[in-house]
């Protein structure tokens, strides 16, 4: 008995990427390992030799016993195979004692050697030897097979391992696919590293003794090619695995002895010059003779590569299995780069250059790494050149590979092909790959990185053409010009983030070197070649913005990564020091660049950001106070000129990262930021007492427009993070508001702005609200929330787009505030100012929604240049971003319960029409609102595919019944598949929501038919197509429940012939799918099926017939055909009421409404008899019934 410590099933394997796949299975046997001689005829000669290999086995083991301590029992190690899997002892030292039994009797010991190899393919079964001598060619190529025996359901493997002839028998389990190769856990976790590692250090310590015998190979070849030449998986891979390393150990022994003898060649060369002329030494025979016996050995290892190559590596290269592939992918790499002298030719090369375009991403990667260790050798290079002509488009196109660590080490090596090789990549190619740099998967980002700064940033010739007195700063000059035109010229202005976080790993360095960045900017003009086109300055301020974020933050930015990275303590120290050189240059720079640029809007907003990362404390500690102040008065300067919201918006926030009380720049910067709102408000309290002072039909020239609008946007913009209620700038912008509403007469520049700051004056009143609020300014505050909201509401039918939509994001984040506010010590003054929104005014959101989002403008089909066509695009690239901003407020409401549910139906239509512009976000509201109520959601679910149905049957001719084939109702179907699919697989999590759905379903289906006592088809009942996509999310057990609740609307004999019913019986057999007492195909058109099926027979039964014997359902309806629907489905009905009987009270806590009691019969009043079962049908259901699996009745959806 060979012992196992497991097995694997019987799958096909594959040879030449066609075969089959077996394991072999686990099974329980003793310790200890047993071959016996297939020439020994009586039981007694049988168990002499038996007891004589198990002592000799005993002693040799005896050196290298090991002992582990295993669920409390001390178990010891005697076997190779078991020495190995525990790795408790040096492995040279487990083959020296190999070695040692070897020399004594090399039968017992080889024979211990094939048993390593059977058991740590995983199998347990039983080995027989017979001398190769004892038998005829012929009759051996009779035996060389591996059949199946129906007699005892054993498997028996017999092939050649010369020189005898191995059988290797073993139970099949198809269950079970596990052996030590692909086994989880610690004690299987490090056997794949000592199995190659023993067959390494065995070639090793043999190399100068017996690998040269012509015995051992012999034998070690034989047994891996028949074992990898096997159906069962298990032997397949482990004997792939073991030959490849079994190669990869005589390629180093070769090389080895490849140099001895070229040394012993010089030697005998050098010798014989010495005594020329003279007679022939002892030192010159004997440098011969030992030349000569290198020769041999060379030759014996040249046959030994061939002979596994060819019969193991040709063959498996292409396994059906990729972990066997990538085996041998690896290897042949190795080899490669071990003996490239041998091994680096196209013979050689064609495999991996085949294999990159495996279907499987580990064999792919496989190819990449071990050409990644060629190309990193500039002299290997060279002899590439026929491979890299033939196999570079391939490489170019795989950083484009849909596996990300594929992709990443393809941009490796092309980094490697293009630093050592002359010319491979084309222009076109390096254009395509430096833009990988914009990838959201920051590792090929990076890479790609690398690429761009090694190719294009980085020249050797930096320093020559520096300019006169540049130095260092010139290299970095240069290099930083060749950025600005590679940003410019990719034409991806809006993510330089990316671009920088890219190159952060390679050319950190000089990307910190802001005084050079800096100095780039401030050059005069008339220095001639430094100076900066205004796109390349424009370039250079956002790299710097970028850089110093990235410096400061010290994570990628959003979008590239799951998460913000967890710093470590030298990455924080990194950090820290960034942020004080930051601080340092830019507290002196940056007034002076906001000076320079000040009139540049662009400029100026992303200069304004950087203070955000300044170490403010650095102001105090470095008595910098004078470089605030002119700092502030910039600042100052470019909020009073400018109208931009980008920058107004950014000079509001840096007044309010400097405002921060704990700050000793504090008082400093407050003071500041108060006269620049008296100005602000002072400005604008002029004009708007001028505006109400006019009469009342006068009309504002485009001046008094352009005023009031930038005077709005300014007070706008610092509302939104200042408090201004002290200046009081709601009373005068809501008179506006008032204006409007009533005459309609203002302009849009005028109204949004009103809007805006009158919408930042309340929440900042809100905000100020508190328990000790006096009850009459509590009045008064909701009164003007009442008020806004009214507002708002007007402006939701105003004449100008904008000003609607803006109301209406508006109107949205107001109801989600005032039904969401923080209740902890103000609860009387929260029920005050709660405010949920009105039916009328649900209906008027959804209104909206339906009217602005989903309407889809007429395309007037015209003849554009390509100017137009770019505009035209980006116009609908705006369009749809403000569709999509308007649909996620609505959303938000929905999902935080602010608007009924159910309105959520007319969103759900659209889910699959508007999958592409809207689906993200209608997926996402569907998550969250069952999270939030699964029944609720449910219902809506259901409710949104009724609406399209009755909508649908308005639509068609009342006299004719639904058409299945129509485009609406093919839309429907495809809807119910996509909900469907939004529960995903966990059947147990979401049992409740699709129990729901289809008991609202079935009632939906069957409804007017009351009193009709069946006799006519339900107007709804396609509606049951449409629920039957929700079938497969059904438990077995609720699928049960369902058919059950099924029947009450059924219960009666139904005319089931015609198409009309055809519904009813799709439905019903998609509860039925996968049933054994149930069949789930129909007899026939308009039929039910047959009902009851016979058991599967045993597994010996079908492979000894070849094919599934036919059931005695199909027998009976043979024999039976004009067998009535009405009494089948009677008895089907009462067969289903008697198994669901048990059940009922397991389910009833956790599906109530699907219950017996829960709904009383609509058809008729008795009870529907079910017909006589015969005994052996009633036992078949019995044993039926206890196989039902009802784990997931009792746990927690």
């Amino acid at each position: 008995m060979i012992a196992e410590p497991n097995a694997a099933s019987n799958l096909p394997s594959q040879k030449e990427n066609a075969g089959r796949d077996e394991t072999v299975p686990e099974s329980t046997v003793g310790n200890g390992s047993c071959v016996r001689n297939g020439n020994l005829r009586t039981p007694r000669e049988k168990r002499k030799v038996q007891e004589h290999c198990e002592n000799i086995r005993r002693n040799s083991s005896s050196s290298r016993r090991v002992s582990q301590l295993q669920n409390g029992e001390l178990v010891e190690a005697v076997t190779l195979f078991e020495v190995v899997s525990m790795g408790k002892q040096a492995m040279q030292s487990v083959v020296d004692d190999w070695v040692e039994a070897y020399k004594q009797d090399r039968n017992v010991a080889l024979l211990d050697l094939i048993n390593f190899f059977i058991q740590c393919s995983g199998c347990q079964g039983m080995v027989t030897a017979e001398m190769f001598q004892s038998l005829h060619k012929k009759d051996i190529m009779q035996k060389m097979t591996e059949t199946f025996d129906e007699e005892t359901g054993l498997q028996y493997k017999k092939f050649v391992a010369y020189p005898w002839i191995l059988t290797v028998t073993w139970p099949v389990d198809m269950d079970n696919e596990d052996y030590p190769l692909i086994r989880t856990g610690p004690y299987w976790k490090k056997f794949k590293a000592n199995f190659c590692e023993f067959i390494a250090v065995l070639v090793q310590q043999c190399q100068c003794s017996i690998l040269y015998d012509s015995y051992l190979m012999d034998t070690i070849i034989s047994l891996l090619t028949g074992l990898a030449d096997s159906m069962v998986r298990a032997f397949r891979h482990t004997s792939t695995l073991a030959a490849m390393k079994l190669l990869t150990a005589v390629v180093s022994v070769h090389l080895n002895l490849d140099v001895n003898k070229h040394n012993a060649q010089r030697l005998y060369e050098v010798e014989k010059k010495r005594i020329s002329g003279k007679r022939t030494n002892y030192r010159l025979d004997q440098l011969e003779r030992k030349r000569k016996e290198y020769e041999h050995k060379l030759l014996e290892i040249q046959h030994m590569t061939n002979a596994i190559f060819k019969g193991t590596f040709l063959n498996r290269y292409r396994d059906v299995i990729p972990e066997i592939r990538a085996a041998c992918i690896e290897e042949i790499g190795s080899w490669i780069k071990t003996y490239p002298d041998v091994f680096l030719n196209d013979s050689y090369l064609k495999y991996i250059g085949w294999m990159l375009y495996d279907k499987q991403a580990e064999v792919r990667l496989k190819c990449l790494l071990g050409l990644q260790g060629i190309y990193s050798r500039k002299e290997l290079v060279s002899r590439m050149d026929l491979f890299t002509s033939r196999f570079k488009d391939r490489i170019v196109s795989m950083p484009l590979d849909k596996d990300h660590e594929v992709a990443v080490q393809a941009m490796k090596l092309l980094m490697l092909m293009s630093q050592n090789c002359e010319d491979v990549l084309s222009a076109e190619d390096c254009e395509m790959l430096y833009q990988f740099v914009y990838t959201t998967h920051r590792p090929l980002a990076v890479a790609a990185g690398e690429f761009l700064y090694k190719r294009l940033l980085s020249h050797e010739g930096d320093e020559e053409i520096q300019p006169k007195g540049g130095g260092k700063s010139g290299a970095s000059t240069d290099q930083l010009k060749r950025l600005i035109c590679f940003f410019l010229q990719s034409e991806l202005h809006k993510h330089v983030a990316y671009l920088i976080d890219s190159l952060w790993d390679w050319a950190g360095k000089f990307l910190k070197d802001w005084e050079c960045m800096t100095t780039l900017l401030l050059k005069n003009t008339e220095e001639g070649r430094e100076a900066l086109s205004d796109a390349h300055e424009s370039a250079l301020i956002e790299i710097i913005l970028a850089t110093v974020k990235e410096a400061a933050e010290g994570h990628p930015p959003v979008g590239r990564g799951a998460a913000k990275k967890i710093l470590s303590v030298k990455e924080k120290k990194i950090q820290l020091e960034d942020c004080t050189k930051i601080t340092e240059h830019f507290i002196v720079v940056l007034p002076q660049l906001l000076a320079k640029y000040s009139t540049d809007a662009q400029k100026v907003a992303s200069l304004l950001q950087i203070p955000q990362y300044y170490d403010l404390d650095v102001y105090s500690t470095g008595h910098l106070e004078q470089h605030l102040d002119a700092l502030l008065r910039e600042i100052k300067d470019i909020a009073s000129k400018h109208s931009d919201i980008s920058v107004l918006e950014a000079s509001s926030r840096t007044y309010y990262v400097l405002c921060s009380e704990e700050l000793a720049i504090y008082s400093q910067v407050d003071c500041a930021r108060t006269q620049l709102i008296d100005e602000l408000m002072r400005e604008l309290n002029q004009l708007l007492d001028d505006f109400c002072q006019k009469e009342e039909g006068f009309c504002l020239d485009a001046g008094e427009i352009s005023r009031m609008h930038s005077a709005l946007r300014r007070v706008a913009a610092f509302h939104n993070a200042h408090d201004l209620t002290k200046w009081n700038p709601y009373d005068k912008t809501s008179r506006l508001l008032v204006f409007e509403m009533e005459r309609g007469s203002l302009p849009v520049l005028v109204i949004l702005p009103a809007l805006q700051c009158t919408y930042f004056s309340l929440l900042w009143r809100l905000a100020a609200v508190s328990e000790n609020s006096p009850k009459e300014s509590l009045f008064a505050l909701r009164r003007e929330l009442r008020r806004f909201s009214q507002i708002c509401l007007c402006f939701l039918h105003h004449k100008e787009e904008g000003v609607r939509e803006k109301a209406f994001m508006i109107l949205c984040d107001w109801l989600l505030i005032l039904s969401h506010q923080d209740s902890k010590n103000k609860e009387e003054a929260v029920g005050l100012l709660d405010y949920l929104p009105s039916t009328s005014l649900q209906e008027k959101l959804l209104s909206f929604i339906q009217e602005h989002v989903f309407t889809e403008a007429e395309e007037e089909s015209r003849d554009l240049t390509e100017e137009e066509e770019r505009k035209d695009e980006s116009c609908k690239l705006d369009d749809l971003h403000k569709k999509r901003s308007l649909l996620a407020a609505y959303c938000r409401l929905i999902v935080f319960n602010v608007v009924e549910m159910t309105a959520a139906a007319e969103i759900y239509k659209h889910y699959v029409k508007t999958y592409n512009d809207f689906g993200d976000i209608i997926k996402e509201t569907l998550s969250k609102t069952r999270h939030n109520n699964k029944i609720q959601s449910a219902k809506t679910l259901i409710l949104c595919l009724q609406q399209l149905f009755q909508a649908h049957a308005e639509s068609q001719d009342s006299s004719s019944n639904v058409d299945f084939t129509s485009a609406s109702f093919t839309n429907m179907k495809e809807l119910a598949r996509r909900f469907s699919l939004t529960f995903g697989w966990d059947q147990v999590k979401s049992r409740e929501s699709v129990a729901m759905i289809h008991k609202e379903g079935i009632e939906f289906a069957f409804q007017g038919t009351t009193g009709v006592r069946g006799k006519c088809v339900p107007p709804n009942l396609s509606f049951l197509l449409l629920i039957s996509e929700f079938s497969n999310k059904l438990l077995k057990p609720d699928k049960r429940l369902v058919y059950a609740y099924l029947q009450r609307y059924m219960a009666e004999p139904l005319p089931c012939r015609g198409d009309e019913w055809q519904p009813l019986v799709w439905y019903r057999n998609s509860l039925l799918a996968n049933e054994d007492e149930e069949s789930s195909v129909p007899g026939g058109s308009g039929e039910w099926a047959p009902v009851g099926t016979s058991k599967v027979p045993a597994f010996k039964r079908k492979l000894s017939n070849g094919s599934l014997p036919e059931s005695s359902q199909t027998e009976a309806a043979r024999k039976a055909p004009e067998l009535q629907c009405a009494s089948q489905l009677a008895s089907a009905a009462g067969r289903s009421r008697k198994r669901l009987k048990s059940r009922e009270m397991h389910l009833q806590d956790r599906l109530p409404f699907l219950c017996p009691g829960a709904t009383r019969r609509r058809y008729c009043k008795d009870e529907v008899k079910a017909e006589d079962v015969s005994e052996e049908g009633r036992g078949k259901h019995t044993v039926e019934d206890d196989d039902v699996d009802v784990v997931g009745a009792d746990q927690d959806s």
